[in-house]
């Protein structure tokens, strides 16, 4: 049965430190975030499970969202981070495969130089991943999709999601250099995208549904609904929105589609990326 998932939130028990991309004007985020806080809002839209993704570079992280899966079940699979660069990644794969609710590894590449995608250290790493049947999320700007499109090109066989539609400039309205970078990045098939993170890359105060539609258009036409996939990046989002105005952005999109595919964008998609 294809369950409704929630693919791509955050949690963390929050340190000033830690989390000091967290700044002044991100207030609402100085706090703790945890399961217990995101359940109620999983309940209100029938919501079965979540894919909870880091939010620090560190093992830690890694470790920290294993156990909060090991302890609420409507964790169906993390996204954690390992040092992909290391020459002892090999190592800590194998360290870490007997975990089965690790489904996926990200770097924070949107803080990285253009070309951190296509250094060879971290595309060695990269090149271990599928033997522990692991996807990757790639988290850029949209003026990072060019090296993302020949980072993919590198590894056709290795299943990728985009995080957040590449964040485009929603606030300023610009899509043209965006566009043209996701045409390229779904030729190929391997290339998934969670619609994610929209609200917080538009106007956080005066946002209206209808600024997110013309970017929905693109990506549903060149992903199809057997690619895509909702992610509330909660709390993240609510700089902008609350959780459900975030859903509702989606629901009401994808209204007038078939069921089936619905029940795709919803969790169907999730479900078959991560293997969940």
């Amino acid at each position: 049965m294809i369950k409704k998932i929630d693919a791509h939130q955050h949690f963390w028990n929050y340190d000033k430190e830690k989390h000091n991309w967290i700044d002044e004007s991100m207030s609402v985020l100085q706090q703790d975030f945890l399961p217990s806080d995101l359940k109620s809002h999983l309940d209100e839209k029938n919501i079965d499970a979540c894919v909870a993704v880091q939010a620090d570079q560190t093992e830690e992280e890694t470790d920290f969202l294993l156990s909060l899966a090991d302890r609420y079940s409507y964790i169906a699979g993390v996204v954690g981070w390992l040092d992909i660069k290391s020459p002892d990644f090999g190592e800590a794969l194998e360290n870490y495969s007997s975990y089965e609710k690790l489904k996926g590894l990200r770097h924070v590449v949107q803080d990285e130089p253009d070309d951190f995608l296509l250094q060879s250290d971290f595309c060695r790493g990269i090149s271990l991943i599928k033997e522990y049947n692991l996807t990757y999320d790639i988290l850029i700007y949209e003026h990072q999709l060019p090296a993302a499109v020949k980072f993919v090109e590198k590894f056709p066989d290795q299943p990728f999601v985009l995080d957040h539609i590449a964040k485009p400039r929603i606030k300023e309205g610009e899509m043209e250099s965006w566009k043209q970078g996701i045409i390229e990045l779904a030729q190929h098939p391997k290339v998934y995208c969670k619609i994610s993170g929209m609200v917080t890359e538009a106007d956080w105060k005066n946002w209206q549904k209808k600024d997110f539609r013309p970017y929905l258009d693109v990506i549903f036409e060149v992903f199809g609904a057997d690619r895509l996939m909702f992610g509330s990046d909660w709390p993240v989002c609510t700089l902008a929105a609350d959780y459900s105005e975030v859903y509702s952005i989606i629901h009401e999109y994808i209204s007038s589609y078939s069921a089936e595919k619905q029940e795709m964008i919803l969790g169907g998609t999730a479900q078959q990326f991560y293997g969940l």
